[in-house]
C-alpha cells in the first residue's frame, strides 16, 4: 500500500481534509468508479486486436484505489504534476497520464448537476422540470483566471474588463436552500454577461420556471433582483429592507460557489489545457453534490 492512502486511511478524519469528501463518501466513490473502470476495460479488450497473451506486459506501479486518490487530490490540492509524481512515487508523465484517464470515469459516476442526473428517462426529467417551476432557483456566475490564450483574437474574447486579465466564466443554479445544484454552465468566456448565460439556459427549465439573481440578471422577467438605487436618487427604507431579505435568500448560491472552490483547480489560475476546463468543472460539482450529500451513489 502506497504511503499517502495508508495515511489517511489510519487517519480517517483527516480525509475530508485532504479530499473534499469524508472516508464513507471515499468509499463510495472508489466502488463505483473502479466498476466503471472495469466496464472501459472490458469494452477495450472486445475491440482489441490482441498481439500479446492477456494478462501481460507492464503491471502499473500504483493501484486503482492510489490512481483515484491521485486524481482527487490534483483536484484538491492543485499540485504540478512533477510534485503529485514524486508524492505517488511515479514520472510526471505516469501522473499526468493517471489524472487524464480517471477525471472522465469520476465525471460519470457523479453526474454534476440534478438536470444531467435525471435527463436520460424524459418521464423524471418532465417530471423535474415541473417540480422546479414551483420554486425561485438561485443563480449566480463566478470567473476563474486562465492562461492569456495564444493568438490574436481568443485573448479578447476571454479579457474581463471586470478582473482586467483572462478569464472563464460559470453560472451556478442551486435550490433556494443551496441543498443540491441544479444546473451549470461551465467554461464560457469571462466578458459574456450574466443575462445572456441564463438565457441560454432557459430551454433547460419549464417556460414559467422563476429565478432569483443579482443586479447582473436585471432586464429579464423571469428573474427577480435586488432593487437598484434611482439615479440621482436613494432607495426607501421599505426598499433597503427588501434587498437585505432577498440577499439572505441569495446567499445559498454563494455557499455552493464557495464549495466548489474549496477545489484548488477551480480557484487558482488554471493550469491545464483548457479544452480539460469544463471536464474538471464538472467532476468537480459532482464531488461537491456527494459533499453535501445531494448524491448518494450506488454500484
Amino acid at each position: 500500500m502506497g504511503a499517502i492512502l495508508e495515511a489517511i486511511e489510519n487517519n480517517p478524519k483527516e480525509i475530508k481534509r485532504l479530499l473534499g469528501i469524508d472516508q464513507e463518501q471515499f468509499r463510495q466513490l472508489i466502488a463505483k468508479t473502479e466498476l466503471l473502470h472495469k466496464q472501459k476495460q472490458e469494452e477495450i479488450e472486445i475491440k482489441k486486436l490482441r498481439v500479446n497473451k492477456k494478462g501481460g506486459g507492464k503491471k502499473p506501479k500504483l493501484s486503482q484505489k492510489e490512481q483515484i486518490l491521485l486524481t482527487l487530490i490534483y483536484l484538491r490540492h492543485s499540485p504540478t504534476f512533477q510534485l503529485l509524481g514524486i508524492q505517488f512515487g511515479v514520472s510526471e508523465t505516469t501522473a499526468n497520464d493517471i489524472f487524464h484517464y480517471w477525471l472522465p470515469i469520476i465525471s460519470e459516476a457523479l453526474p454534476p448537476t440534478l438536470i444531467e442526473q435525471v435527463k436520460k428517462c424524459e418521464g423524471d426529467y418532465e417530471w423535474l422540470q415541473e417540480l422546479l417551476s414551483e420554486l425561485q432557483l438561485i443563480v449566480d456566475t463566478s470567473e476563474q483566471v486562465r492562461e492569456r490564450p495564444g493568438g490574436y483574437l481568443e485573448p479578447k474574447q476571454f479579457y474581463s474588463g471586470k478582473k482586467k486579465t483572462h478569464t472563464m466564466k460559470n453560472q451556478f443554479i442551486v435550490l433556494p436552500d443551496g441543498k443540491d445544484i441544479v444546473d451549470i454552465l461551465p467554461g464560457v468566456p469571462g466578458p459574456k454577461s450574466d443575462i445572456n448565460l441564463l438565457r441560454e439556459r432557459f430551454r433547460q427549465f419549464a417556460p414559467k420556471q422563476k429565478f432569483g439573481g443579482d443586479k447582473a440578471y436585471q432586464g429579464e422577467a423571469q428573474v427577480t433582483t435586488p432593487c437598484k438605487k434611482p439615479k440621482g436618487g436613494q432607495l426607501t427604507d421599505e426598499q433597503k429592507q427588501q434587498n437585505r431579505e432577498f440577499s439572505q435568500q441569495r446567499i445559498f448560491v454563494e455557499h455552493v460557489i464557495r464549495l466548489i472552490k474549496i477545489f484548488n483547480v477551480a480557484r487558482e489560475r488554471f493550469r491545464l489545457n483548457c479544452l480539460n476546463y469544463k471536464p474538471v468543472i464538472l467532476a468537480i460539482c459532482g464531488l461537491v453534490r456527494l459533499r453535501i450529500k445531494a448524491l448518494i451513489l450506488s454500484c
